[in-house]
């Protein structure tokens, strides 16, 4: 094969020095879109720590059958200055709610607190728990 032939096959399958330094912008170009996307997304995700967060753990349980009720006990974990509502629950021993409660709790200086809570029930309970806190 002559060099025109070669030119002439290299043009006709855009394997000219133009087309390759035009495909290295491009793939230069995606890599620093891709770079710069993760980065805001980090910063967005990882680093954005202004929400406070709300933790419970239940702590125990009192099957109260005479009155039809729970007493649910927890700790509550939330930055001082924060109200907080909790949802406590009970339930049958297919883990169906058969009572739940709403509890608006103030808010305090202290990080750390314990709280019990009775829930009437309209069956037979086998167990109480706290289902989710959140600010309000």
């Amino acid at each position: 094969m002559t060099g025109q032939q070669t030119a002439a096959l290299d043009a006709r399958y855009g394997r000219t020095r133009p087309r390759r330094t035009r495909d290295r912008l491009l793939l230069v170009a995606g890599a620093v879109a891709v770079a710069i996307v993760l980065v805001a997304w980090v910063v967005w995700a990882g680093l954005d720590g202004s929400t406070p967060s709300v933790e419970a753990t239940d702590t125990g349980h009192e099957l109260m059958n005479d009155e039809r009720a729970v007493e649910v006990s927890w700790t509550l974990s939330v930055p001082p200055g924060n109200e907080t509502a909790c949802i406590v629950q009970a339930l049958d021993e297919d883990f169906t709610v058969v009572g739940w409660k709403v509890v608006e709790i103030p808010a305090s200086d202290r990080h750390l607190r314990e709280f019990t809570e009775t829930v009437r029930v309209a069956q037979e309970a086998n167990t109480g728990l706290i289902s989710r806190c959140w600010l309000s």
